[in-house]
């Protein structure tokens, strides 16, 4: 069974950094390595909104608009973590963020999800 923790969340000022940190547990590195993993991110009342996801290997990576240009999305396999680096944070940021892993970075964006985990709270203040 695949668990996933996420953290580093919090409470940021706006114009301010976060970096996300998802460890993946219950798969052997080659099983990591077979998934494209990705953030997506949802507030109450909202449907979940894709925000980034990263190829198998770590060379692909992919954005929502909202975030292209402020967040970066990396991996480790070796580690079996995923990261999100958050710059120049914004109010409309403000959600709860999970990881998720998925076959293949299209399906995984179009939230064909394998596995996720709870979540952690980022809050931006104007």
């Amino acid at each position: 069974q695949v668990q996933v923790a996420e953290s580093g969340g919090g409470l940021a000022q706006a114009g301010g950094s976060l970096r996300l940190t998802c460890i993946t547990s219950g798969l052997t590195r080659d099983d990591f390595e077979d998934y494209a993993m990705g953030w997506f991110r949802q507030t109450p009342g909202s449907e979940r909104e894709f925000v980034a996801c990263i190829s198998y290997s770590g060379v692909s990576m992919d954005y929502a608009d909202s975030v292209n240009g402020r967040f970066t999305i990396s991996r480790d396999n070796l580690q079996k973590t995923v990261f999100l680096q958050m710059n120049n944070l914004k109010p409309e940021d403000t959600a709860m963020y999970f990881c998720a892993g998925g076959v293949g970075m299209m399906l995984l964006k179009q939230g064909q999800i394998k596995f996720r985990g709870q979540g952690t709270q980022v809050t931006v203040s104007a």
